[in-house]
């Protein structure tokens, strides 16, 4: 009886289909840029091509570093008024994110650690005894 070498899921042990997942994240991709396509060209039309932060005006040369931000955080709140989201360039849009996660991580409860990452987490340090090492050299 032949044995699979490839991955197996973590729960159930059983191997996982790789050809499915690449699949369903390929599948997953495609929608997630035509939702994005159109709620990127529906903000550009309501939108002076201003990022609502730092106010770097945009032209059509550097258009692709004006992302859209959704307020709420949610991508698939995209009213078509556009009152979810502002225009960011690229910069302010990844502070923005940024200060979200340490948002909920402050709150303990957000996509920072949790009990079960902690416990995934290696102990491997590959600086100890640096320090020893470098003193029995001088």
């Amino acid at each position: 009886m032949a044995t699979s070498n490839g991955p197996r899921h973590s729960k159930t042990g059983k191997p996982i289909d790789v050809n499915k997942l690449d699949r369903v994240v390929a599948q997953a991709r495609q929608a997630s840029d035509e939702r994005a396509a159109g709620y990127r060209d529906q903000a550009l039309k309501l939108y002076p091509w201003v990022c609502g932060r730092c106010a770097r005006t945009f032209t059509r040369e550097n258009l692709r570093e004006l992302t859209v931000h959704h307020k709420d955080m949610n991508h698939d709140n995209n009213p078509s008024d556009g009152s979810n989201w502002e225009l960011l360039c690229i910069y302010c849009h990844d502070n923005e994110h940024q200060k979200y996660e340490e948002h909920l991580a402050s709150l303990g409860g957000g996509r920072g650690k949790t009990q079960k990452d902690s416990a995934n987490q290696t102990t491997f340090n590959p600086f100890e005894g640096l320090a020893d090492l470098l003193k029995k050299d001088t």
